[in-house]
Order: structure tokens, then sequence, then C-alpha cells
């Protein structure tokens, strides 16, 4: 960019009014268009901080949702290691149930063929 300035500077003085005049203008449209995508530098850099700024967000937001899983996590664990205990009381007390109710289903079938030979 100062290489080009300093070469219609050079040239501007070089030139005749008549001739520098159209020369200074097209500087001018060389540093608009500079100016112009500076703008757009500037908007992409907008855009591309609004950008990072949604991501951080939602890094924060991932964040507490995993924290907040975790403890629940921990929660849940806990609660399972104070009920593991019950659960297996539980199990055994089924399973002898389940044993009584078979030797009780003997016993009955056993009076049902008593009775059934009493009947003869």
């Amino acid at each position: 960019m100062s290489e080009s300035l300093w070469k219609s500077d050079v040239m501007e003085e070089a030139l005749p009014e008549e001739q520098a005049e159209p020369v200074a203008e097209q500087v001018a449209a060389e540093l608009a268009e500079e100016a112009s995508a500076v703008t757009l530098s500037v908007d992409e850099f907008s855009a591309l901080e609004e950008r990072i700024q949604r991501t951080v967000n939602l890094v924060k937001f991932e964040r507490q949702a995993r924290a907040t899983a975790e403890e629940r996590v921990i929660t849940l664990q806990m609660q399972l290691r104070e009920q593991a205990p019950l659960a297996e009381q539980l199990q055994k007390e089924i399973s002898a149930l389940r044993e009584e109710r078979a030797q009780v289903r003997q016993r009955v079938e056993r009076i049902l063929s008593q009775l059934d030979a009493l009947e003869l």
C-alpha cells in the first residue's frame, strides 16, 4: 500500500497538473476500496466475535449440564448403595416364599390324593 502511494506521489510530481488530477482520483478510489475492505474485515471480525461468544456460552451451558448430571449420578449411586441391602433382603424373602409355596402345594396335593383314595 505505501509503495503504491509513494509511486503515485512521485507520479503526481512528475506529471503536469492536468494529468495529476485523474491520478489523484485513482488513488482516492484505491483508498476507498481499501477502506471498504477494512469495513468488511470489521464486519467479519464482529461476526467471528459473535460466533465465539455463542460458542463460549454453549460450552458454559454444557459444562453446567455436565456438572448437574455428575451430581445426579453421585446422588443416585448413594441411593443405590443404601437400597442394595434392602433389595437383597427382599430377594431372599421372595425365594423363601416361593419355597414355602412349593411345600404348601406339595402338602395340598398329598391331601387331595388322600381324599381321592378315600372316595374309592
